[in-house]
């Protein structure tokens, strides 16, 4: 019964159809690498470094610049900035855990908002106007 089984599963690619489509390909292994990541298993909260991703939407009439500043734990400087147009959302990965200033500028240069951010996790930030 085996000799069979093992027989079927190396006739099996011979009677199968070949996707070579270049998307498919890569979603294949990305569907591969996630599994991989999955067995290797979730490190402990105190081990994460990084917030895996900082997200932030603008709902303004107008583009706006989101400007990030911050310091890693060995005290470089860190500084991002983002232009996002109307209704639309931009990402950065791997930021690293910490207290940050943010600036939110208008297209006419304008600061809309000012403040500070403690970043832990994840998170979207919504830049709307505030009624």
């Amino acid at each position: 019964m085996k000799k069979h089984i093992l027989q079927l599963l190396l006739l099996l690619p011979l009677f199968s159809f070949c996707q070579s489509d270049f998307e498919k390909t890569i979603q294949a292994g990305g569907v591969i690498i996630n599994g991989l990541s999955f067995l290797k298993g979730n490190k402990p909260a105190s081990d994460i470094k990084t917030v895996l991703m900082l997200c932030v939407k603008n709902k303004l009439e107008e583009k706006i610049n989101f400007k990030i500043v911050g310091q890693d734990k060995q005290g470089n400087e860190i500084k991002k900035d983002l232009v996002i147009q109307t209704d639309s959302k931009e990402c950065l990965l791997e930021i690293t855990k910490g207290i940050y200033t943010y600036e939110v500028i208008l297209a006419n240069r304008d600061t809309f908002k000012k403040g500070e951010y403690k970043f832990d996790d994840d998170i979207t930030i919504i830049i709307k106007k505030e009624n």
